[in-house]
C-alpha cells in the first residue's frame, strides 16, 4: 500500500465537510503554498451531504469539484490526502476507510466520540503508518506561534521545575437559553459538550506544553439549559454546557481545567498559565500574538511579567509571514497545521499530534466524564498499549 504511485505528480486532496471547520481548513489549503515550501498538491474535491450547498462551498473555497459520496471519493486514484472536518460521530468510519485505502488522513479533534472508536482509528493508523501512510489529529492551537514559543521556553528549562498549570477555555455562544438546538448538543452526534469540544484543546495544551502525561482526574460536568428550541419544538440537551477537572500528571505536576460554552462575555478565551520554580508563563487566545513571561531568576525588585510580541521572524512559523509587528490571526494556525502535515508526508517524519496522542486525550475525557458521573471521585486515566487494543 502506498499513498501514490507517481510521487512526481501533485498530491490530490479531498476535504470532507464544508461548514465551520471545513471553511477554516479550506482557507489553509488555499493559502499554505503561497507562504511555505510544501510539496505540490491540488484541492481536488470537497465532500458534503447537500449537493447544492457543497458545490457552492467548493467554488467559493477553491476546490476543483464537489461530491456527496465520501466513499466514492476515497476510492479515487487521484486522491492521496483526506481531510476530515465532518462531525465527530463520522470520524471513525471515514478515517478507517481512508487509511485502509492508503490515504493520508488529517482529522479534526477530538479524535472520535468514544474510546472504542478512537482505539480502532489508532490501530488503523498504526497499520497504515507501517506502509508509509501518515495521519494526524487537528489540535490546531499547537501551531499558535506564542504557544510554540512557550513550549520551547519550558523545554529549555527557563521555568525550572514546572509545578502546576491552569487552563481554561471559555465561550458564550450558548449563554442565551434560546440559542437553537444543534448537533453539538446531542450526545449521539457530538459525544460530549464543552468537554470534548473545547476542554480537549486545553487538556492537549497542558500535556503538550509540559511534556508530561495526565494519569488521574477528578471531574464535574454541568448542563445549565436542559432544553433548546428545535425545528419541531423544544429538544433535550444531552451533553454538558461546562466542565471542570483537576489533573494529576507525571513529573509531579498538578493542573486544573475549566471549559464553558455559557461563560457570558467570553468569546473564545483559551487561557493558559504555567508556573515553575524559576519562572511563569501566561497566554490568552484572544491576544494570540502575545506571550507573558516572568523570569524569577532576576532580582526580585526587577521581577514582573513582560509581554513578548511573538511576531519576530525568529519565532516559530513567522519567518513566512509579515514584517515584525504585523500580527497574524486565528486562521493562520490551520495554515501552519497543513504545512506541518504536508512536510511530514513529504519527508516521512512522524506528524504530531498522532492518533495515539488523540487517543490519550480521549481517555482523559472519558475519565473526566466517569469521575463526574461518580460524584467527582478520583479516577485513573486508562493506559493501554496498541498491542492490547488490537487483541481486544
Amino acid at each position: 500500500m502506498s499513498y501514490r504511485t507517481n510521487p512526481s505528480k501533485p498530491l490530490g486532496v479531498a476535504g470532507i465537510g464544508y461548514a465551520f471547520m471545513g471553511k477554516a481548513h479550506s482557507n489553509a489549503w488555499r493559502n499554505v503554498a503561497s507562504f511555505f515550501n510544501v510539496p505540490a498538491f491540488e484541492q481536488k474535491v470537497l465532500v458534503g451531504r447537500d449537493a447544492g450547498q457543497v458545490a457552492e462551498a467548493a467554488k467559493k473555497y477553491g476546490w476543483t469539484e464537489s461530491a456527496t459520496d465520501w466513499r466514492a471519493v476515497i476510492a479515487r486514484d487521484d486522491i492521496h490526502i483526506v481531510d476530515i472536518c465532518a462531525p465527530g460521530w463520522m470520524h471513525a468510519e471515514i478515517a478507517i476507510a481512508a487509511l485502509d485505502a492508503g490515504k493520508h488522513v488529517l482529522v479534526e479533534k477530538p479524535l472520535a466520540n468514544t474510546i472504542a472508536e478512537a482505539e480502532a482509528m489508532t490501530a488503523a493508523a498504526a497499520a497504515a503508518r507501517a506502509c508509509g501512510v501518515q495521519s494526524m489529529v487537528g489540535f490546531n492551537y499547537r501551531r499558535v506561534p506564542a504557544l510554540a514559543l512557550a513550549r520551547e521556553l519550558i523545554a529549555e528549562g527557563r521555568l525550572g521545575t514546572v509545578r502546576h498549570v491552569r487552563a481554561s477555555y471559555l465561550q458564550d455562544w450558548l449563554a442565551d437559553d434560546q440559542a437553537p438546538m444543534t448537533w453539538r448538543l446531542r450526545k449521539e452526534t457530538a459525544g460530549s459538550g464543552a468537554l470534548g469540544d473545547i476542554a480537549s484543546h486545553a487538556i492537549d495544551q497542558v500535556q503538550h506544553l509540559t511534556g508530561q502525561a495526565v494519569t488521574e482526574v477528578t471531574g464535574t460536568l454541568r448542563t445549565f439549559v436542559a432544553e433548546r428550541p428545535g425545528p419541531n419544538g423544544p429538544e433535550e440537551v444531552t451533553v454538558d454546557d461546562a466542565a471542570w477537572a483537576t489533573l494529576g500528571m507525571t513529573g509531579n505536576i498538578s493542573a486544573s481545567v475549566e471549559a464553558s460554552r455559557v461563560a457570558t462575555g467570553q468569546k473564545n478565551s483559551l487561557r493558559l498559565e504555567v508556573y515553575g520554580s524559576l519562572g511563569s508563563l501566561t497566554f490568552d487566545l484572544e491576544n494570540l500574538n502575545e506571550l507573558n513571561f516572568l523570569d524569577a531568576t532576576t532580582p526580585v525588585w526587577e521581577q514582573g511579567f513582560r509581554r513578548i510580541l511573538v511576531n519576530e521572524p525568529e519565532h516559530p512559523y513567522l519567518e513566512a509571514w509579515w514584517p515584525q509587528g504585523h500580527i497574524i490571526g486565528w486562521e493562520h494556525t490551520f495554515t501552519h497545521q497543513i504545512r506541518d502535515f504536508l512536510v511530514a508526508i513529504d519527508t516521512g517524519a512522524a506528524p504530531s499530534p498522532s492518533f495515539e496522542e488523540g487517543l490519550q486525550v480521549q481517555r482523559i475525557l472519558a475519565a473526566v466524564e466517569k469521575s463526574a458521573n461518580n460524584k467527582s471521585t478520583l479516577t485513573a486515566v486508562e493506559h493501554k498499549s496498541l498491542a492490547t487494543v488490537k487483541e481486544a
